[in-house]
């Protein structure tokens, strides 16, 4: 069972595989999380935004979620399935079938389609909590959930629900300032994005729902390291690096209407790591093997580590 102490790292939010003719490609994806657990990340989830809960029908996220829990426990690896959905009952199937599938957290934002009132925020994770048998909880921070949710109210939810461990906290959320990361790593985890790994790792940080994790292990578990050593001018050394790779992916391709799957996709492409392949599912653009190619000769000139997976964390691919 994970717990405050144990529930921390960069944990891979890995993209789903699809076919070309736009089905689950089931041995490529179990792969692509065994990958994962051999290279040493700490944690495996689905159902994130990268993962395309929102373009999912329930059987396949049966079927996607199974095979994430099976993939990762043959390796002794820890699985969180992510149980979004657009109204409770949808939550409550999804966090349903993570229990029976003996999965290790769940992970939920709020429904987003309408903006959740605040009277029911609490009773929305009680909810949740007792249909998954009260498994570790993360909340999904975001403003795409139309509610940002105050100090008192984590408060109020970790109250009610003893079992929320961790919070994936997104820009313009409470856990990406100082004072609000600080303030909620008293009660949860707090995950940010690596690059704010060291501005937020002294005031609590403890890890992240992460991309790059899975374009090149050894950078982030290395950088991980250094957080809990609390050595900040190494963290800072990588946090530079990937300041200037989400620049240039947000300049390049976002005017292009890039989604976070197509940016990872592009992302874990370009390095070689998974084997997944470039397609997103629409209405969402995918990248391009052009879009690769241009990517990796400016990791060669700007981030050539990225590129590099001949590392003790990660195995050299062709």
């Amino acid at each position: 069972m994970l717990t405050i102490d144990t529930f921390v790292g960069p944990w891979a939010g890995l993209p789903v595989a699809w076919t070309d003719d736009d089905c689950f490609d089931e041995a490529t994806y179990r792969a692509d999380v065994t990958r994962c657990c051999e290279a040493d990340i700490p944690g495996v989830y689905s159902g994130g935004t990268s993962g395309e809960f929102y373009a999912m029908e329930f059987d396949e996220f049966k079927q996607v979620a199974r095979a994430t829990v099976e993939a990762c426990h043959a390796c002794n690896t820890p699985a969180m399935i992510g149980c979004t959905s657009t109204y409770t009952l949808g939550v409550i199937k999804r966090a349903e079938y993570a229990a029976e599938l003996s999965a290790d957290a769940i992970q939920i934002a709020l429904p987003y389609w309408m903006e959740v009132d605040e009277k029911q925020l609490v009773p929305f994770f009680q909810a949740v909590s007792s249909a998954s048998n009260a498994l570790p909880l993360s909340i999904y921070e975001t403003t795409r959930a139309k509610r940002i949710l105050t100090l008192q109210q984590h408060l109020q939810i970790k109250e009610a629900v003893p079992n929320y461990l961790m919070v994936k906290s997104n820009a313009k959320t409470l856990g990406v300032s100082k004072e609000g990361c600080q303030a909620l790593s008293e009660i949860v985890n707090v995950f940010v994005d690596e690059s704010l790994w060291s501005e937020l790792g002294p005031f609590g940080a403890r890890g992240s729902c992460s991309a790059l994790v899975y374009w090149n292990p050894r950078i982030i578990l290395d950088m991980w390291s250094e957080l809990e050593n609390r050595s900040w001018s190494k963290v800072d050394r990588w946090h530079r690096k990937i300041s200037a790779l989400h620049q240039f992916l947000f300049e390049r391709f976002g005017p292009r209407g890039f989604t976070d799957t197509a940016f990872d996709r592009l992302g874990t492409n370009a390095s070689g790591f998974l084997g997944l392949s470039l397609r997103s599912r629409g209405p969402y653009p995918s990248a391009t093997q052009q879009d690769a190619i241009e990517l990796r000769a400016w990791c060669k000139d700007h981030f050539p580590e990225l590129l590099d997976l001949a590392t003790d964390h990660c195995i050299q691919t062709s």
